[in-house]
């Protein structure tokens, strides 16, 4: 059975920096692309990143230049690296598992991680 554990999540000043983990297990993790998802209160969720299995990347705009996906095969893990934080970056972070074609498509989901950042 598939699962997705986030971790790396917390409180962090403005400018700061912030390491998301997420540990796959009961998939071929190198099959799958990797996405991480955020959700503010009173928002819809968003997709930040996206990752194929071969390491082609995509961003949203809001934290291009800012965050960096990547992932380790032989560790099933995925990873967002956050960096320049924003106050408007806090949410419940959600790693996904899924196929991307043309666009990403999430098939199995973490239990979300928060991240809060202060002004």
């Amino acid at each position: 059975q598939a699962q997705l554990v986030e971790s790396g999540g917390g409180l962090v000043q403005a400018g700061g920096s912030l390491r998301l983990s997420c540990v796959a297990s009961g998939i071929i993790f190198s099959a799958y692309a990797m996405g991480w998802y955020r959700q503010a209160p009173g928002k819809q969720r968003e997709l930040v990143a996206v990752i194929s299995p071969g390491g082609r990347t995509t961003y949203a705009s809001s934290v291009k230049g800012r965050f960096t996906i990547s992932r380790d095969h032989a560790k099933s893990t995925g990873y967002l690296q956050m960096n320049s934080l924003k106050p408007e970056d806090t949410a419940v972070y959600y790693c996904s598992a899924g196929y991307y074609v043309s666009e990403y498509d999430p098939r199995y989901w973490g239990q979300g991680t928060q991240v809060t950042v202060s002004s």
